[in-house]
Formats: C-alpha cells, sequence, structure tokens
C-alpha cells in the first residue's frame, strides 16, 4: 500500500510495520494533524532491554515525523504481569521494586525522545495513576460488559497457554482488560489516537480499540511491528550471556557495542534501517557491502546504535576498545575489569566475575571446552590460580568476542 502521511510511508519503508487495524483511517488521520501515540512498557526489570529497542525507535519515529509520543509506564499493570505468549504467570513483583525499577527505567527515554510542552515533545505518564484508583464493581460494571470471553480466549497469546494446558490465572486474565482500559484513559486524558506494540500485542491493542469506540464513541488505531528474529532464526536480544541491556549499569557501553557489531551480516540491513536514523540511500549502500567489506557497515551499525542509546563518547570509546583488543592486541580501556589482591582468584571465578558466564558451572564447561584464554593462551584447569602483581593487568577471553581485564591492586 501507498501512503500519504509521513509517519506511515516513515514506518512502512524502514520496517515498521506489520499489522494495521485500519490503514487508510489512520493515513488519513496522520496527514492533517498530530498523532499522540503510546507504547506501554511494564517495569519488570531496573532497565529495559533491546528487545525493547524496536518500540522505543518506533516512538522516536514518531516523533521525526511530526507526532507525539506517549511513553507509559507500567506501574499500575506491571503488579499483574502481561501473560502473552509466557509459559507461566510472572513472579509478581513488590510495589517498592516496581517503583525503583520505574525510576531506573525512565532516564533511557531521554537519549530517544525530546520531552517538553510543545504539541509533538514526548510525554511519559504512569498507569498506576488511574489503574490503583479503580473501584471493582463499578469497573466491572462499566468496562467488562464490553468484553466477550469466547472472544478473549480466541486470542492467540491466551489460547496457546491454554492448548498447551498450561495454568492462566484470573489475575493474568484481566490485563488484556486492563490494558485496553489504559488506552481509553490516554484517549481521554490526552487525546491518545494510536497504540503501538510488538506483533505478540495484537489482540490486547485490538481490544483497546474497540473499548475506545463502544465506550466514547471515539476511532483511535492500532500499529505492530513483526517479531524481530535473527537471520539464523533466533530472536533477536537473547544471548548466551543473556539479555543486552539498555542501562550502563547492567551492561557495559563496551559489550552494548560489541552486541551491535557483531550482527549477522544477512541482518545488518534490517538493523540499520530500524535502529539508526541514517538515510536508507546510506543504509542500501552499507548492506550491499561485499565480503570482509561488510565489517565496515557493522561498526557503523554498532557506533550508531550505541550513539543514540549511551551518547557520542561510549560510542567513541568502544570503537577505540575494540581497536586496540582485536587489532592491536592490546587492552582497550572499556574492557570489563576486574581488580585482584595478591591472593589471586581461581580461574572459574575470574569467568563468572567478569560475567562471561552466569555460574561458575558454566564456567567449567567452557574452560574445559578450550573456549577460555589467558594472555592469549589456552587454559584448562578452572582451579587454576590467576596472579597478577599490583598495578599490572592480564587479559582473559572466553572465544572470540568476550574479553576482560584482570587488574592487579
Amino acid at each position: 500500500m501507498t501512503y500519504n502521511s509521513t509517519l506511515l510511508s516513515l514506518l512502512e519503508e524502514r520496517g515498521y510495520i506489520h499489522q494495521l487495524t485500519d490503514a487508510e483511517g489512520l493515513d488519513a488521520m496522520a496527514a492533517k494533524q498530530v498523532v499522540p501515540g503510546y507504547i506501554g512498557f511494564d517495569p519488570t526489570a531496573p532497565s529495559l532491554h533491546v528487545g525493547h529497542l524496536v518500540s522505543i525507535m518506533m516512538l522516536r519515529q514518531l516523533q521525526r515525523a511530526g507526532h507525539k509520543p506517549i511513553v507509559v509506564m507500567g506501574g499500575g499493570t506491571g503488579k499483574i504481569g502481561d501473560p502473552s505468549f509466557k509459559d507461566e504467570a510472572r513472579k509478581l513483583l513488590t510495589e517498592d521494586l516496581i517503583k525503583e525499577n520505574v525510576a531506573s527505567i525512565r532516564h533511557v527515554f531521554e537519549r530517544f525522545l525530546t520531552f517538553g510542552d510543545g504539541p509533538s515533545d514526548a510525554i511519559m505518564v504512569d498507569n498506576a495513576e488511574w489503574l490503583d484508583k479503580l473501584e471493582y464493581i463499578p469497573f466491572l460494571r462499566d468496562i467488562g460488559q464490553h468484553f466477550s470471553i469466547n472472544r478473549m480466549l480466541s486470542f492467540d497469546s491466551v489460547k496457546l497457554r491454554l492448548d498447551r494446558e498450561q495454568s492462566l490465572s484470573f489475575l493474568e486474565f484481566n490485563y488484556m482488560i486492563l490494558q485496553a482500559y489504559d488506552f481509553l484513559e490516554l484517549s481521554r486524558r490526552a487525546g491518545c489516537r494510536l497504540q503501538m506494540g510488538g506483533s505478540d500485542q495484537w489482540g490486547n491493542i485490538v481490544n483497546g480499540v474497540e473499548l475506545a469506540r463502544r465506550v466514547d464513541g471515539t476511532q483511535v488505531f492500532g500499529l505492530t511491528t513483526p517479531l524481530l528474529t535473527n537471520a539464523d532464526g533466533t530472536k533477536m536480544g537473547k544471548t548466551v550471556g543473556g539479555a543486552v541491556w539498555l542501562n550502563e549499569d547492567q551492561l557495559s557501553h563496551f559489550d552494548y557495542w560489541q552486541f551491535w557489531r557483531n550482527t549477522d551480516d544477512r541482518d545488518v540491513g534490517k538493523r540499520l534501517r530500524l535502529f539508526t536514523d541514517l538515510p536508507l540511500d546510506e543504509i542500501e549502500r552499507l548492506e550491499a557491502l561485499q565480503g570482509s567489506e561488510i565489517n565496515a557497515a557493522k561498526i557503523v551499525l554498532a557506533n550508531e546504535a550505541t550513539r543514540l542509546c549511551r551518547g557520542d563518547e561510549a560510542a567513541r570509546s568502544s570503537e577505540a576498545t575494540a581497536q586496540a583488543t582485536f587489532a592491536g592486541g592490546g587492552l582497550g580501556e572499556d574492557l570489563p575489569t576486574i581488580e585482584i589482591d595478591a591472593e589471586g582468584i581461581r580461574l572459574g571465578a575470574a569467568c563468572t566475575a567478569l560475567g562471561f558466564v552466569a555460574s561458575n558451572g558454566e564456567a567449567k564447561r567452557k574452560i574445559a571446552e578450550g573456549a577460555v584464554r589467558l594472555d592469549d593462551v589456552a587454559v584448562d584447569d578452572p582451579a587454576l590460580l590467576v596472579t597478577v602483581p599490583a598495578g599490572e593487568s592480564r587479559k582473559l577471553s572466553l572465544g572470540k568476542k568476550k574479553h576482560g581485564v584482570i587488574k592487579g591492586i
């Protein structure tokens, strides 16, 4: 479909659009007025990860096209947990932990969006502001009557869980109603006309669109992005070392940069479109590079993605560290570092302390497989005592892509 609005043309050409509730209607609205659009983020951890990044970038593109992003922190819905395509219920978080996570997550959005009071300036709200005040019986009467249990059971996010005969609590079943109510409240409070999200949110988004129409007679729209997978079919952002966190206190600048640098050749073009602001003609030039030249495109991707999330200096220093570590054979300044005293540290414990692996057991397996090197020499004894004279450093490596520094004090 050819779009008339800058918004949908931009989202389409960069690969963000999977499903739309009413493409023609949204296109017409976006062509003639500012469209406030929202995405919700439940604070289940102190940081979001790269799995959330396409949603954050979509809000950025919304603003670049002249429209108004609304960031919704799920201080209310986070008390329940979205059951969509989950095998089991999320662990319930305390109110204090939810508040801490919200506070920790907030600052990331300031790097991607411009906040303020202008027509297209972003705003941030917390759905606890209205969800915490709901009274059960009035909510059932006013909102619950608009939901069909038969239809709710037909959505894939619920149906697949039940087909596998996995328990779905009444608490979780209410999540989609609360998310739909968020859309209604945002429509009333902020004139919100668009909800966006991943493809797993389609059922929840459709519920919100229909609720706004039935209760207030308001025309609102829904848009989802494709499920992001790597060229090998695995889900993007899932790595052996765990989640790729957006907050620097959860993941170092260098490790974040290195995640993008390690992109599969086949995924470079797609990731440049989704996760950078580079012009499309420049992206087409970069993705057309062949052989070893594609590495230059990966460095551009790593720099651009890191610059957006962590800042210019983080991108520059990470590239310099990679150059020193891989090309120069040295120790880059941004490598993860642990300090040890004269007593030393066991090899397996050092691998865990540097974040190469999640446990000592995994460290032992990697060492036994010959994947660990100390000063570029393979070592196979997890109990090896590593010592470093005060003021000096040694390099520890796992495979070709994970490196760290053991510094003597």
